[in-house]
């Protein structure tokens, strides 16, 4: 998946009708990247989809390098390198900050950051204040002058990012974003129950991700092949071509914008329900989203009149098996069988009486 990612950022920047070019960045600053063109390279790009994820991950870093213009010797046409603006940005946008946690944070030699922030005493582009409770730390501010320095470099920045989305079609620029979003969620994954989700019916294009993430995902983490695949584009096609609203529904869950869950509750007969396609992205397992789209399928079941809702899983589905069981499901059948290119599955059917 990561490298995928990697992919979509590449042939986003380069533009997949021009893969012999690349943008030669002129400035970077935080989260704002900025590009623009210059001469074919003398050869082609070669494909992130490498079987060494070392290699990949180390030919995107110096894809990337090149465009966000870290090789250059000033950064945004300026006098200044690259950490001495990216040391101005974080004074401008933080609060009681002390050179401890700019080390820290910024992953700076101690020794190398106290000289860069002599050098902006000198030009008077900080405030010191002594730290009441232990006067060996100093809060650190960006002076007038400091912002002053920093505003045109900021504005010139938002100028060239905005320039060189203009050639990039409004999907392509939010596969960019999402892609970008990703590899930091991937690097540094923050794990926080309290961050919000939400869920929503379906809309169009839903049906391609269930079908695209099962396929992914049951891959990954069991190794069914394609055939899988084709059983869940099976089931909503199904879906479509027979929905019911009044007896029928597909729950979406979102969290930042993203897609990160899935689950059917279709009609099997006029009093027996479905339940069908139950997907939790690994990266939002643990918020509880899984358990709640069960619960959604339960509520609406017994809000529409079934009397009975039933599912079939494998047994190694621990993680939906222990949501069934919270939901008071009764597993009721279990089966060996060969499909998807294993040898070893058991099918379990669960039902629950409303």
């Amino acid at each position: 998946m990561t490298l995928d990612i990697l992919q979509v950022i590449s042939s986003t920047l380069l533009g997949s009708d021009n893969p012999g070019y690349l943008f030669q960045s002129s400035n970077y600053l935080t989260k704002s990247t900025i590009f623009k063109q210059a001469e074919p390279m003398a050869s082609v790009t070669p494909s992130l989809r490498e079987e060494d994820p070392i290699q990949a991950i180390r030919h995107f870093n110096r894809f990337y390098t090149s465009q966000i213009g870290v090789l250059q010797k000033g950064l945004l046409e300026s006098p200044y390198s690259l950490t001495e603006v990216r040391l101005l940005y974080e004074l401008a946008h933080r609060r009681s900050v002390t050179a401890t946690g700019l080390a820290h944070e910024l992953g700076l030699d101690a020794g190398y950051l106290s000289r860069m922030l002599n050098k902006f005493d000198q030009r008077g582009w900080i405030n010191r204040q002594p730290v009441s409770a232990d006067r060996r730390q100093t809060l650190l501010a960006l002076s007038a002058k400091g912002s002053a320095t920093l505003r045109p470099l900021e504005e010139r920045s938002n100028q060239q990012v905005q320039q060189m989305l203009a050639g990039i079609p409004c999907h392509a620029q939010q596969q960019l974003v999402h892609a970008m979003r990703h590899i930091e969620q991937i690097l540094a994954p923050v794990s926080d129950a309290r961050e919000p989700y939400l869920l929503r019916t379906h809309q169009p294009g839903d049906a391609g991700w269930i079908v695209y993430r099962h396929g992914v995902l049951y891959a990954e983490e069991y190794h069914y092949d394609e055939r899988f695949e084709a059983k869940v584009a099976e089931i909503m096609a199904k879906f479509i071509q027979h929905f019911d609203a009044r007896r029928d529904r597909c729950w979406i869950a979102e969290k930042g914008g993203e897609r990160v869950g899935s689950v059917l509750l279709v009609h099997q007969s006029t009093t027996v329900a479905k339940l069908r396609v139950l997907l939790v992205e690994p990266s939002a397992r643990g918020l509880g989203i899984g358990k709640r789209l069960v619960q959604e399928c339960v509520r609406f079941g017994r809000q529409v009149g079934y009397k009975k809702i039933v599912l079939w899983t494998q047994s190694e589905l621990k993680g939906a098996r222990k949501i069934y069981e919270q939901a008071n499901f009764q597993r009721i059948k279990k089966e060996p069988h060969r499909s998807w290119g294993r040898e070893d599955l058991v099918a379990e059917t669960w039902e629950l009486k409303l």
